[in-house]
């Protein structure tokens, strides 16, 4: 009896403090982590249909400048050269890859760190939903969100929130804005020239100008001109094409 009598206050003793601590905190993380995967979800959901009104960058442009110039366009009053040039520039790949392309990162770890490997869907993910200063909450962020958003965008609408989004100089965000700026023209009349040397700015918008490039960005450009075409020929550009 009195050995039964122990296994009972055995069986029913409380579980220490800690323990409960430990499992009431797990179950919070849990919550906590599939509420912000919801969330995540819903605003992906969302601007696969409406348009991003901004993003943290372009806001703190706005308070830094005071005014920055921006016109939405859709992708069909986009100069498809113009679209061409981007994806040549900064993502050959893009209609081949799920929104990371390992060779690129591969190159980029046996370099040093010292290349790129950012896609096209990735840059549209900072642009759009996150901050630009380097950062691993940052960058985990973005390759949770980067999956997300080619599971549900189309290619051609990554690329048309990008062109949409992407700075082209100090507060020009935005292609049209940036024809305008640049040219004097929209987004849809762009010539093949003028694509390409906005396609060349775009990593370094604030130092490089597309209307009196400097003899490196006449380089770059030409090569982005070529390779424009390259993909055009190979299919490469099938994904955002009509």
């Amino acid at each position: 009896m009195a050995r039964k009598a122990r296994k009972r206050r055995a069986r029913t003793a409380p579980e220490p403090r800690l323990l409960r601590a430990w499992r009431r905190l797990r179950r919070w993380l849990v919550r906590g982590l599939a509420g912000a995967l919801a969330a995540m979800l819903l605003l992906v959901g969302l601007f696969a249909f409406v348009n991003p009104p901004g993003g943290f960058y372009m806001l703190g442009e706005y308070r830094r400048t005071g005014a920055i110039e921006r016109t939405w366009v859709p992708m069909a009053d986009i100069a498809p050269v113009m679209a061409r040039a981007a994806v040549a520039a900064e993502d050959a790949n893009f209609c081949r890859h799920w929104g990371f392309d390992m060779n690129e990162i591969r190159r980029a770890i046996e370099s040093g760190g010292t290349r790129g490997a950012s896609t096209i869907t990735q840059q549209t993910v900072k642009n759009v939903y996150l901050w630009h200063t380097r950062s691993w909450p940052r960058k985990a962020l973005e390759a949770v969100m980067t999956p997300m958003v080619e599971a549900v965008w189309s290619k051609r609408r990554i690329l048309e929130v990008y062109l949409n989004m992407a700075e082209f100089d100090d507060g020009v965000f935005g292609i049209e804005a940036a024809a305008a700026h640049y040219f004097g023209t929209s987004a849809a009349n762009l010539t093949e020239t003028q694509a390409a040397r906005l396609a060349a700015v775009l990593p370094s918008p604030k130092t490089r100008s597309a209307a009196n490039p400097t003899p490196q960005l006449q380089g770059r450009a030409a090569a982005i001109r070529d390779g424009a075409a390259t993909i055009r020929a190979d299919s490469r550009a099938a994904c955002f094409e009509d």
